[in-house]
């Protein structure tokens, strides 16, 4: 701080005596003397500025940027009331401006270590990670034991996806400042998304420990506790998260997650709907403008439109509800991802199917179609699942016949990988060339189903499978070769949810963790009847699975096509 020389000699001693409280963290009274300075001198800088940082270290920031811009008017070439007035507007969520206002003290005041850091903070909230990586590098050139400029360091690496080295910076943050929650908390995201759960959990106690109020650390424990199936102590951290915050959607959803791998449908999809306000969900979902129906009356002589919000598969389970509907009186029309739309048009009971971001028919209430299961009052007991309820069209299946009833049998289809951007991709996916030990099987041909082939994967070539992937045109087309197949082995993936709703023998190769729809034991699924469960006994154990389905191919080229095989 510096203080004008034209100002009384009491005037400079009343700011010098503010400032000693400020920085003895007595916050209010260094206020009153800056408000009794500002009353004396109401343009005087440096009362203006530092009253401004008070207001804002107590979080009142629309009264910091009053005052601090006020500053500014007084003297504009204050390299350090720039980097206060980012501060406050990063606190304002108005991060662009606050990258300015940096850039700006910046320009006034080159290499200022404060200013460099302060404008890594918002790069990183505006997602620019690498030019935050490069800022916070700034910093660390100047001030090597900069304990925070380590941590960004850290989360900037983490938000591109460098989660080794990321690891890393929050160790030597940690080193410099070893009761930083923040250090722990950020570490446990790391360990959990390079798979290391155990760690993890163990980094969100660290965190805890020092912050108990910590109400990420306590959603995100609960998610690690999940991954490693230990779904009662997750949870229990769900419930602990909403204990500090009733309304944290994302605990709410974790929580329905949980509660519906231990099959607890009831409280499980209620908890379900708080999936529109989870982070990364748009601020306000799309309007169909008519009512929202949960199953709350009788739907005959309606209209109601059943709409796609998710992914691929699950919009193929939940179709199963749409024959259920037209039951009851109502008229079904819906709208769906374009891969699917000539697919679902064969679904008994749809009146219509519309592609997504097409012209919508008439409808009268709309229900999206992960919400049925709720609307219908679903139980483990009574999920609808008599039969087939997805077919494929004769004429795509006159398209794929001679090419694939040329193989010799038994004929396997194949899927290894699903949606690389599911949050659970690296779990749940498999290269190619992990599947390697199936070639050996007694005599099966394979045929690669695959749609969008990854790195390596397209460069594969095995005699064994002929890969078809790339030519099938949407859903419709993989429906007809699967009607043509003995077998679909599959990922837990799309192509797992069509083979079993079209009533066709599947293998689905499950992660350690699965999926809430697949339960946490046994080699059945209630949603699917004709589907058949490999579970990995430990995390990250392909290799006993792949063994195992290996040896079951064996027996099912012996033993012939599936004896319930209607064709």
């Amino acid at each position: 701080m510096s203080v004008s020389p034209r100002s009384p000699p009491d005037l400079g001693q009343a700011l010098q005596e503010a400032v000693a409280l400020q920085q003895q963290g007595r916050l209010r009274e260094a206020e009153k003397i800056y408000t009794r300075v500002l009353k004396a001198l109401p343009d005087q800088f440096d009362a203006l500025n530092l009253l401004g940082t008070i207001k804002a270290q107590r979080g009142q920031a629309g009264e910091a940027y009053r005052l601090i811009t006020a500053a500014l008017k007084v003297n504009p070439r204050a390299p350090d009331a720039w980097v206060n007035l980012g501060i406050v507007l990063h606190a304002l969520k108005r991060d662009q401006e606050a990258l300015e206002s940096f850039d700006k003290a910046l320009e006034l005041k080159p290499g200022d270590a404060d200013a460099l850091y302060q404008r890594a903070n918002a790069l990183l909230t505006l997602g620019r990670a690498q030019d935050a990586l490069f800022a916070v590098d700034q910093v660390l050139a100047l001030i090597p034991r900069h304990p925070q400029a380590r941590l960004n360091r850290g989360l900037a690496l983490a938000a591109l996806g460098r989660h080794g080295e990321a690891l890393a910076e929050f160790d030597g943050a940690l080193a410099l400042f070893p009761g930083n929650p923040a250090a722990h908390y950020n570490r446990g995201i790391s360990l959990f998304s390079v798979g290391r759960y155990e760690d993890a959990v163990a980094a969100y106690d660290s965190a805890l420990a020092i912050a108990p109020d910590h109400v990420k650390a306590w959603n995100n424990r609960g998610l690690a506790l999940q991954a490693l199936n230990r779904h009662d102590e997750s949870l229990a951290s769900y419930s602990r998260a909403l204990e500090l915050r009733k309304d944290y959607a994302d605990a709410h959803f974790n929580q329905a997650l949980a509660l519906l791998t231990i099959g607890d449908f009831r409280h499980g999809f209620e908890k379900y709907e708080w999936r529109w306000r989870r982070t990364g969900m748009p601020a306000r979902g799309r309007s169909y403008g008519r009512p929202l129906w949960l199953g709350e009356y009788p739907l005959q002589r309606n209209t109601i439109l059943l709409h796609a919000e998710q992914g691929l598969g699950d919009t193929i389970q939940f179709a199963r509800y749409v024959p259920l509907l037209a039951r009851t009186g109502a008229k079904v029309v819906l709208e769906v991802q374009s891969q699917l739309a000539a697919l679902l048009g064969r679904l008994e009971g749809a009146a219509g199917v519309a592609a997504r971001g097409g012209p919508l028919p008439p409808f009268d209430v709309h229900c999206p179609l992960g919400s049925l299961p709720l609307a219908l009052k679903t139980e483990p007991a009574t999920i609808p699942a008599g039969g087939p309820y997805l077919s494929a069209d004769d004429a795509r299946i006159a398209k794929w016949r001679a090419r694939i009833e040329a193989l010799e049998r038994p004929r396997v289809a194949l899927a290894w990988a699903g949606n690389a951007q599911h949050i659970n991709d690296r779990n749940r996916s498999i290269a190619l060339s992990r599947l390697a030990p199936l070639w050996s099987a007694a005599s099966p041909r394979f045929i690669g189903i695959q749609r969008e082939l990854r790195g390596e994967d397209a460069d594969l070539r095995e005699p064994r499978v002929m890969q078809i992937g790339a030519e099938l045109d949407d859903f419709a087309d993989t429906a007809a070769v699967i009607a043509l197949v003995d077998l679909v082995v599959s990922v837990d993936t799309s192509v797992a949810h069509l083979a079993g709703a079209m009533g066709r023998p599947v293998w689905i190769l499950l992660p350690f963790s699965p999926d809430w729809r697949w339960t946490l034991a046994g080699e059945s699924s209630p949603w699917y009847p004709t589907a058949r469960l490999f579970r990995q006994p430990a995390l990250g154990d392909w290799d006993s699975v792949i063994e195992r389905v290996r040896g079951e191919l064996d027996r099912f080229a012996r033993e012939g096509r599936d004896a319930n095989d209607p064709r």
